[in-house]
């Protein structure tokens, strides 16, 4: 299959925007594609996602065929109007509601009951709920408005592979395996949308996968409810100990259980069940009791030193300043931990550095698990094949 590739100029300078003829015509020949059953990559505020119609089987299975990805993770599907909700879910209540007020468009998707017959059932992997959200991009809502259906759309990668943040991450993954790619530059907030779950009562909002909304951001929306992190994997959902989900505002003890510890998982959420974002090198996440980033500094040189004898190439995944002071094959910096939307929208570039300089054995260093650094440290974490905690 020929992959079409098409450049969009200043794409997101406004919701509204007009593109140019080129652009139009671009965004057009996507469009069309679309609607004939095709999958077509293109950028939204979070990573570039890859997109078919939501309604048809056929269409969503091309999803999977080129992403390589297992069809019990389900997908999440992209409007550009709220009316369109109507015809994908039976209701919302009034804290979802609320959030969509507040944190639409935007990196936010809502997990709500499906309408029966609304989308493929491959799109929800067969359960009762589909996960939806509205982009914040101008050429995102201006494609799914011509094609004019919902969109299912994952990340543009293969499966288990870094998520794309250009456009030509895309390419490197997908080129020869999908109809086309929507270029529209960089994408600005690098991380995925946060995914959540809210009670009927509306009162508990779990958060399935943390991303670009966070946990104070969700409160501030919906300030009557309580945050709860259910953003637990399959390995962790088999663990006494994981099964009330963790508060992030209130006591553990008034936590609901969040995750059923099911012999054949089913993931609620992308990004749940299996193994995400990984450079094809073996990463190691290290982390400090107490975040002293000194000791964990002289621990990953240590073992940097060691593994290069044993002939590793090597590699270290920086948020600090000792980026400049490791010795390492591959040092890739990845900003810094007062800044954590900086190092968000540089991490999957980042992760695929490693890929194009060849690095076999990588050290990550941890980041502070406030704000955005949650979703940070949870995509590190799937990427990972090893934690290690330092005294």
């Amino acid at each position: 299959m020929q992959t079409k590739y098409w450049r969009v100029e200043n794409t997101n300078e406004g919701l509204k925007e007009i593109l140019d003829k080129t652009s139009k015509a671009a965004l057009d020949e996507a469009a069309s594609l679309l609607q004939q059953g095709e999958v077509v990559a293109f950028p939204t505020e979070t990573v570039y996602g890859l997109g078919a119609d939501a309604r048809s089987t056929a269409a969503v299975e091309k999803i999977f065929t080129a992403k390589g990805r297992p069809s019990d993770n389900p997908l999440i599907v992209h409007i550009s109007e709220r009316s369109q909700l109507d015809e994908l879910v039976l209701g919302c209540n009034e804290t979802e509601r609320r959030l969509m007020d507040r944190l639409w468009p935007g990196p936010l998707a809502l997990v709500l009951p499906a309408r029966p017959g609304a989308v493929s059932p491959r799109v929800t992997a067969g359960l009762a709920t589909v996960a939806v959200r509205m982009p914040d991009h101008a050429l995102a809502l201006q494609l799914i408005t011509a094609a004019g259906c919902p969109i299912a759309a994952p990340s543009a990668n293969r499966s288990g592979r870094p998520s794309p943040t250009r456009a030509e991450h895309v390419m490197t993954d997908m080129e020869g395996r999908i109809a086309g790619v929507l270029d529209g530059g960089q994408t600005g907030i690098g991380l995925e949308s946060t995914v959540i779950q809210v009670t009927t009562d509306g009162k508990h909002i779990h958060v399935l996968r943390p991303g670009g909304v966070t946990a104070h951001a969700l409160l501030e929306a919906a300030p009557e409810a309580t945050v709860v992190d259910a953003s637990t994997t399959a390995a962790e959902a088999r663990s006494p100990e994981s099964m009330s989900g963790k508060l992030l505002n209130a006591s553990t003890a008034d936590a609901p259980h969040c995750v059923e510890a099911e012999e054949e998982y089913i993931p609620r959420s992308p990004g749940m069940k299996y193994t995400h974002y990984a450079p094809q090198g073996r990463l190691i996440l290290v982390h400090s009791a107490d975040q002293n980033s000194e000791r964990i500094a002289r621990y990953i040189q240590q073992e940097l030193d060691r593994v290069a004898a044993l002939g590793e190439t090597t590699g270290v995944l920086a948020f600090g300043p000792h980026a400049i002071h490791y010795h390492a094959d591959v040092v890739v910096p990845c900003g810094s931990w007062q800044d954590p939307a900086d190092a968000a929208r540089q991490l999957y570039a980042a992760l695929r550095r490693f890929d194009e300089l060849g690095a076999t054995y990588i050290l990550a260093e941890a980041f502070p698990e406030a704000g955005l650094g949650q979703a940070i440290m949870n995509r590190l974490r799937k990427a990972a094949v090893e934690q290690i905690t330092i005294p």
